[in-house]
């Protein structure tokens, strides 16, 4: 059974082990080189209460993690996050990802985030439903806004607003 906790620094070879995977394989990210656990040392650090990083474990081995981070360093920007979330290749379709989903958008209510922001490739369905059917809604589409592998690429813009929160 796969459970969730928050992520600590001894976390951070297995985190950019999977990070750089998706980075040399795959579109999910918009990385081109692949990362070191020192570079991701300085990237956790960034993270604070109101930006948790969790990790799914699977007998005691972690198979994907989902982050919350600032979406940018101007003040009027503090109750908004961007969501990131991996999961080991041979992992997907364990519905881990739903799980991590859900705890870490719960995480972002209780910290008292009033939207999350997500940027998802052309093509990576999977991704965009899985978002809807945690309450984001699609807000935009940026035209060839990245190039990987070859090609341009268009990102969509999902947004969440956590309802009922106060301010």
């Amino acid at each position: 059974m796969v459970s969730i906790r928050r992520a600590t620094q001894d976390d951070l070879s297995a985190i950019t082990e999977i990070y750089n995977y998706a980075i040399l394989k795959t579109t999910a990210t918009f990385d081109t080189e692949p990362k070191t656990v020192e570079e991701q040392k300085a990237w956790f650090e960034d993270h604070g209460s109101q930006n948790p990083i969790l990790v799914a474990e699977l007998d005691t081995v972690i198979v994907g993690w989902a982050a919350l981070s600032k979406w940018s360093d101007r003040c009027a920007y503090s109750d908004t996050a961007e969501i990131s979330l991996y999961v080991k290749e041979e992992y997907q379709g364990q519905k881990i990802g739903k799980i991590l989903m859900e705890r870490i958008l719960e995480e972002g209510r209780e910290a008292g985030l009033h939207t999350v922001i997500a940027r998802i490739v052309e093509g990576n369905e999977i991704s965009i439903h899985l978002h809807e059917s945690n309450g984001f809604v699609q807000i935009g589409i940026m035209k060839e806004v990245g190039k990987k592998f070859g090609k341009l690429l268009d990102v969509y813009l999902l947004q969440k607003i956590y309802e009922n929160q106060v301010y």
